[in-house]
């Protein structure tokens, strides 16, 4: 049993400046002002000091970090899980980009065998597959070798069971309609991402089931105002959200802000993006058999596309403060209760109450992170006496 002391927590409907957590089995057993929630005799006591508790962050979309690419290793996505706290990220989908299906197949594989022994870190939820099916107009940092038609039997058994969570891609292909059809009726959360599609290609995606998009902005037909395009949609309509990567250089500050006013905290889900060289310094990395440029701000492939990010989801949070002065507790929602709630995860991830994941993260004024447990085990601690 746990109890962590003095914390200004962040609860799904308010703030509590001198609240405490009660964890036991992995789970929230209460949390509410400390006052009126007293530590039992048996619990290990944890204190806060003041700082910012709140529910553990989520990323959607990560390739990979600290030196690994899980497209090129999925056998990899385990030690990096082990280090994702260190961002305050709790849970996480590891995103394999365009290759061939026997790579995502192996990185199910991964998943499905489970964590080593010991393991503490974040939990991965499933994966994000982000391609094949991707428009080759808007293929970004994919390998066109590998782009494919929509394919219903190739993804014939992506489900959430089966360890597919999230799928991007192009809905105008033919056949995109079909499978984004099929896989939202087996509860996988379809995104719209690589594409060109128009409004009205779209609208119809939106009445298959797609609820998300990846990345706004980047890899999609630009904004006019007699063809909107996709990002007019995004911008207007409260069924989907969007992921944003707020990296100050995969979007500008300006359209971060413009997002933002126009969906959000529970319209807008930052993710980023980031690839293996996130953590380390510069130089050349692998990201899905490409050789990328890394110097300490950007990942670019030869020709100067960005090729994923170097952002943590930590900084996410402050960045997106800075670019629109919103709130802690909506920016937070961003990567929190948005994000729980688009995989149907409402009732058990993403807020601080009774009954959830002990997935906390613990920010100290700065916002930088000073600790973070999963399932209720410190799995990163800077504060000497949250060390296991």
């Amino acid at each position: 049993m746990l109890y962590i002391a003095h914390a200004r927590l962040l609860t799904p409907a308010r703030e509590i400046p001198d609240g405490a957590v009660l964890i036991d089995g992995g789970r929230i057993l209460a949390a509410g002002p400390a006052a009126g929630l007293p530590a039992p005799a048996a619990a290990r006591r944890l204190e806060a000091g003041g700082a910012w508790l709140t529910p553990g962050f989520i990323d959607l979309q990560f390739n990979g970090g600290f030196g690994h690419d899980f497209t090129s290793a999925p056998e990899t996505i385990w030690p990096v899980a082990a280090r994702l706290p260190e961002h305050g990220v709790t849970a996480f989908l590891p995103t394999i980009v365009t290759a061939p299906l026997n790579v995502s197949a192996a990185a199910r594989a991964v998943l499905r065998a489970g964590p080593p022994a010991g393991f503490v870190g974040a939990a991965p939820l499933g994966l994000h597959i982000e391609g094949p099916f991707l428009n080759p107009g808007k293929r970004g940092a994919h390998n066109p070798a590998h782009l494919r038609l929509p394919d219903l039997a190739a993804a014939a058994d992506w489900a959430p069971e089966a360890g597919v969570r999230l799928v991007t891609l192009a809905a105008e292909l033919p056949g995109g309609l079909e499978l984004a059809r099929a896989l939202a009726g087996r509860g996988v959360c379809v995104s719209l991402g690589h594409t060109l599609a128009t409004y009205a290609e779209a609208q119809a995606a939106l009445a298959a089931g797609v609820r998300y998009a990846t990345h706004l902005f980047n890899a999609m037909r630009p904004l006019d105002h007699r063809e909107p395009g996709l990002i007019g949609l995004l911008l207007t309509q409260p069924e989907i959200v969007v992921g944003l990567i707020p990296d100050g250089h995969h979007v500008h500050p300006a359209l971060v802000d413009l997002a933002w006013r126009a969906r959000g905290p529970h319209g807008l889900n930052l993710v980023t993006d980031a690839m293996g060289a996130l953590g380390m310094p510069p130089g050349r990395y692998p990201l899905a058999g490409y050789d990328v440029i890394v110097d300490g701000q950007t990942a670019r492939l030869e020709d100067g596309r960005l090729a994923g990010s170097l952002l943590r989801l930590d900084a996410a949070v402050r960045n997106l403060m800075a670019f629109t002065g919103c709130a802690l507790a909506d920016a937070v929602a961003t990567v929190t209760t948005t994000p729980a709630r688009l995989l149907g995860l409402a009732g058990e991830r993403g807020q601080i109450a009774p009954g959830y994941v002990a997935d906390l993260t613990l920010l100290a004024p700065d916002l930088t992170v000073l600790a973070t447990l999963t399932a209720g085990s410190v799995a990163y601690a800077a504060l000497p006496g949250w060390k296991e």
